[in-house]
């Protein structure tokens, strides 16, 4: 079962091309708890007409479940990065696609479909943090943030965050806001790096 899961996962979570658009890109994913099969992490690199635009998330919880979350928001994403022209048009994408989602599994846990409902992980309670960046032309950089660790910016020897701001929450329990415009950062220059990442990089020891 453990191997069929890191299948899915693998199929799921496709590596990304090693240069997107003048862009040295690489990832990696590798869970900290030993025991899990599969994670809820979720990443996603594309060059579209309106630049090359990312997404890294984070699903609540692990298993199968998970899983199929991560697929139906990395679903969404690769659609609406080319089909968008607006980073925030992106994100609302992706809140119509995680809900809908989430209705379709409230739905088939249900005891009256035949399936079993988990009281302790009501389907209500999940949630899925997400980092939305832009790297358009001559580097400028667009960021829309919900719940999720900021990038750090690699300059030489320095690190700092690409950002302070205050992120939205998380996407599931709250609404996005009506107003929502993504925060605007200093260039990417050459020879900088941004490295996106998970809470776990933090959690783990």
């Amino acid at each position: 079962a453990r191997r069929a899961a890191r299948v899915a996962q693998g199929v799921v979570l496709r590596p990304p091309p090693p240069r997107l658009d003048g862009l040295g890109v690489a990832a990696a994913q590798l869970s900290a708890d030993r025991g899990a099969s599969v994670g809820g992490d979720l990443y996603e690199a594309v060059g579209t007409e309106h630049g090359v635009r990312v997404v890294m998330g984070d699903v609540r919880g692990h298993g199968l479940d998970a899983l199929g979350t991560v697929a139906a928001v990395l679903g969404s994403f690769r659609e609406a990065a080319h089909d968008e022209a607006r980073l925030d048009g992106v994100l609302r994408r992706l809140e119509r696609a995680l809900a809908r989602h989430l209705r379709e599994r409230a739905r088939a846990a249900h005891p009256s479909a035949g399936g079993t409902a988990d009281l302790d992980h009501p389907v209500a309670e999940e949630f899925v943090t997400v980092l939305l960046l832009e790297i358009g032309r001559g580097g400028a950089l667009g960021v829309l943030n919900c719940g999720h660790p900021w990038p750090y910016r690699l300059t030489g020897t320095a690190v700092e965050p690409l950002t302070r701001a205050e992120p939205l929450p998380p996407l599931g329990p709250f609404p996005l806001p009506a107003d929502l415009a993504p925060h605007r950062c200093e260039p990417l220059r050459p020879a900088e790096s941004l490295v996106l990442f998970t809470d776990g990089a933090e959690d783990a020891r």
